[in-house]
C-alpha cells in the first residue's frame, strides 16, 4: 500500500435495511484496499448494526447524530463514499436533497463537493416499481452519484425474500464503483 492509498478515507454508510446487518464485510473489502474506513449509519440503521463491533474494527466511533456546532469532528474528511445496505426512503430523500440526520447530510455535501459517491441499494420489487424510486434513481445518476441497480449489480427482490437475497449481496460491486469514480475524479 503506497502513502496516497494509506490517506484515503471511505464514508461507508448504511441505512435500515436487512443489509446494514452485514456492514461489517463491506468495511473489511475497503480497508483490504487500503482504505481507513468511517462508518455513518441512519438513526433507524443502529437498530441493525453492532456498533461496538464496528467501531473496534474501523477505530472511529459510529456516528449517526449531527455533532455540536464548534465540536472538533471525530472523523477524518472524507475521500469517497459509499451507501450500503441503501434503503428506498434514503435514495428518495437524497434526491429531494433532504438532510433530516447526519448520514443524509454528509451525502447531500457529497454531491454538491463532487466527491465519488456509489449506492448499493437494498430495496424490493414493490419499492422499486414505486414511480418516486425510479425518477430518484435517475436524479442520483444525472448528478453524477453511481447507482448501482441492475444486472451485475443489486437486483431487486420480491417482498419478504430479502434474507435469501442477502448471502450474495454485492459488496465488492459497491467498492469497485467507488473506485472508478476516485479514478475518474483523480
Amino acid at each position: 500500500m503506497n502513502t496516497a492509498q494509506a490517506q484515503r478515507v471511505l464514508y461507508v454508510v448504511t441505512c435500515a435495511t436487512l443489509a446494514a446487518r452485514d456492514i461489517g464485510k463491506l468495511v473489511d473489502l475497503a480497508q483490504a484496499d487500503g482504505w481507513k474506513v468511517c462508518v455513518i449509519a441512519t438513526p433507524m440503521a443502529t437498530r441493525f448494526i453492532d456498533r461496538t463491533a464496528l467501531e473496534e474494527l474501523t477505530g472511529y466511533p459510529v456516528r449517526s447524530d449531527y455533532k455540536q456546532p464548534g465540536t472538533a469532528d471525530a472523523l477524518p474528511p472524507a475521500t469517497a463514499m459509499v451507501v450500503g445496505g441503501a434503503s428506498a426512503n434514503t435514495i428518495n430523500k437524497l434526491a429531494a436533497g433532504i438532510s433530516d440526520n447526519l448520514a443524509l447530510g454528509v451525502l447531500n455535501e457529497a454531491i454538491g463537493l463532487g466527491l465519488p459517491l456509489a449506492i448499493l441499494p437494498f430495496v424490493n420489487t414493490a419499492l422499486a416499481a414505486h414511480p418516486a424510486f425510479d425518477r430518484s434513481v435517475q436524479e442520483l445518476r444525472a448528478a453524477g452519484v453511481d447507482v448501482l441497480l441492475g444486472n451485475g449489480r443489486f437486483v431487486p427482490n420480491p417482498p419478504g425474500e430479502g434474507e435469501k437475497t442477502l448471502p450474495g449481496y454485492p459488496w465488492e460491486a459497491a467498492l469497485l464503483a467507488v473506485e472508478k469514480l476516485l479514478d475518474v475524479a483523480e
